[in-house]
């Protein structure tokens, strides 16, 4: 599949098709299930076996599921969906779509081959024992060979992981003629929001309070990272972009976008959920679902923003 790079920055309006919702989603739920993959065997390295809950145990399954969910939405946005196996007969290596397509691809038994390692003896009896003698004697077998690769596993979704956490914001960055898509920090900044998703989405889940303690302090050091890497985006947008960079930054400080963007991801975002969750912490609190809830509502409207805001003719 061939594609066709355009720098120019006058065609919003020209009748180019315009990315809507489906990308925005497609984005988000494309950094959740990288921050599941990195966080789930991270978290469970630091918890013993024997302490880790049902849900920490079963993260990794969350993964493809997420990922599904986005690339329908994704193929609900593309013009030739007929055409999508095209991906998987080249690879150009100086293609983001192409190496997003291979790495989407390698995600799926990366992950469901982790969440079958942390199965128990008596779950993975379980399901065996709904399984033909054939196909049940071959899933003793993969399960064994997951729990032997364990290690190798967890290292291989931490990769892909934050691959695929830095490929959606990469998937924007590479379009240079868009001024607010044209910065590498997108890499980044997407892969911290990701990181972020993954933890809310885990402390919504029946996780112990061990758990939750440590899936809280990382975030609260995701959501500063985050914070940061947008100040630095603006900043640069504003000294290094020229005219075009000062317009869109101008988008955000006092333009079409300001409210919703100070409002849902600045304020309800990061700033809201970072005081939660830090007095949570600090005075011993009863865990709540609101902080989780609001971390999920701002990358997603992080995310919406960012692709309406850089089709905008500036």
């Amino acid at each position: 599949m061939h594609e066709i790079e355009i720098f120019r920055s006058d065609l919003i309006g020209s009748g180019l098709h315009i990315w809507g919702w489906e990308i925005a989603v497609y984005l988000f739920l494309g950094g959740m299930t990288a921050g599941v993959m990195i966080i789930a065997p991270l978290l469970a390295r630091r918890i013993p076996a024997e302490r880790q809950s049902l849900a920490l145990r079963l993260l990794p399954f969350a993964a493809p599921v997420l990922l599904s969910i986005g690339m329908l939405a994704l193929l609900l946005d593309l013009e030739g969906k007929l055409h999508v196996f095209r991906f998987y007969t080249a690879f150009r290596i100086t293609s983001p779509m192409s190496w997003g397509s291979w790495i989407l691809l390698l995600i799926y038994p990366a992950t469901i081959a982790l969440g079958a390692a942390r199965l128990k003896e008596d779950e993975a009896a379980l399901v065996s024992s709904r399984l033909s003698t054939r196909w049940a004697a071959r899933f003793d077998t993969a399960i064994r060979w997951t729990r032997e690769k364990s290690a190798v596993l967890e290292r291989l979704n931490i990769v892909l992981g934050i691959a695929l956490g830095a490929y959606t914001g990469i998937l924007l960055a590479t379009l240079a003629a868009r001024a607010l898509w044209g910065s590498m920090l997108l890499a980044p900044l997407f892969l911290v929001s990701g990181l972020s998703a993954g933890a809310a989405l885990a402390m919504l889940l029946p996780v112990s309070e061990e758990e939750r303690h440590i899936l809280q302090r990382w975030d609260l050091a995701a959501i500063a990272g985050e914070t940061g890497l947008l100040a630095f985006l603006f900043i640069g947008l504003v000294s290094d972009g020229g005219e075009r960079g000062r317009a869109a930054a101008a988008l955000f400080f006092g333009g079409a976008y300001t409210a919703t963007f100070w409002a849902f991801v600045v304020i309800a975002g990061l700033a809201a959920p970072f005081v939660l969750e830090l007095t949570e912490s600090k005075r011993h609190l009863k865990a709540a679902a609101l902080a989780p809830a609001l971390l999920l509502f701002g990358g997603l409207a992080l995310r919406w923003i960012f692709v309406l805001a850089g089709q905008a003719n500036v």
